[in-house]
């Protein structure tokens, strides 16, 4: 089991599915290692609140890893970069727009990092979302004062030293994986309805085949003598997709997607550990 620390790490972006709320009961169930393989890396919260040796963390989202490799990198020259974007002036749709423009028209990958961050966080609700042509779609959020994670992209730099950032397919990741690692896979939920699919963090989808093969690839890799956590949301077909797991735990978690604060209701979870 890994260690649980007195103050938890935020992570800097705003993410739909994001695991701070639950990171205590995710640090319960995992188990020690010497190097933790997230093949969805999402916001990173697992990432950022565990204490392993090493870290690998893949997403099939290129801008999301683009960024995290400049931070990693760059470190308080690009936050000060992207600081200069969280100036009232800046808070409008007609420059959100200009500048979500920009973002996908550039190919310049300092630029589209810096962009982000500020797409993230002055856009509508924290979603990340693109069309089927790969542009990113996300609207004006119309906050008073968004909030820039200063501190917590510098406790994320820091951390990153420890971590490779990859682009990569999830199976590959999985597979690539070695005696000594332990696996977290945090991949787009199954629908609790058919109005509530928020699966487009990138310009590809993850179906119900994929969230099988998930579970299979689980079952193999605890052959090998590599645990694997798994969550996800708490349905018949997750329970029956993970019943070769040694371990599930379930429990209700209060969702945060919504866009009517009233409708935000409790859902079940489910954490299913292979090993």
């Amino acid at each position: 089991m890994v260690s649980k620390t007195d103050n938890n790490t935020r992570p800097f972006l705003k993410w739909a599915g994001n695991k701070y709320r639950i990171i205590d009961r995710i640090r319960e169930i995992l188990p020690a290692g010497q190097r933790l393989i997230e093949p969805f890396a999402g916001s990173a919260a697992v990432f950022l609140n565990t204490d392993y040796d090493r870290y690998l963390i893949n997403d099939n989202n290129p801008d999301l890893i683009n960024l995290y490799n400049i931070l990693r990198q760059d470190g308080e020259a690009f936050i000060k970069k992207c600081r200069y974007y969280f100036a009232p002036r800046f808070n409008n749709e007609e420059q959100y727009y200009r500048l979500r423009e920009t973002f996908n028209k550039t190919t310049d990958i300092h630029r589209r990092a810096v962009l982000f961050v500020y797409l993230n966080r002055h856009g509508y609700n924290g979603l990340c979302r693109y069309n089927l042509k790969g542009g990113y779609n996300v609207p004006f959020g119309r906050y008073k004062s968004p909030y820039f994670p200063e501190k917590e992209m510098q406790l994320f730099h820091a951390k990153a030293q420890k971590a490779e950032f990859i682009l990569s397919d999830f199976k590959q990741v999985i597979e690539s994986a070695e005696p000594g690692d332990v696996i977290y896979c945090d991949p787009p939920y199954v629908p609790l309805s058919t109005s509530a699919n928020f699966t487009s963090y990138s310009s590809t989808g993850f179906n119900n085949e994929q969230q099988q093969q998930l579970a299979e690839l689980a079952s193999i890799a605890s052959q090998r003598g590599i645990p694997m956590l798994i969550s996800n949301h708490n349905t018949r077909f997750t329970r029956q997709a993970y019943q070769h797991a040694n371990k599930i735990s379930r429990f209700q978690v209060q969702r945060s997607i919504s866009c009517n604060s009233r409708k935000r209701e409790s859902a079940g979870e489910l954490l299913a550990l292979f090993e």
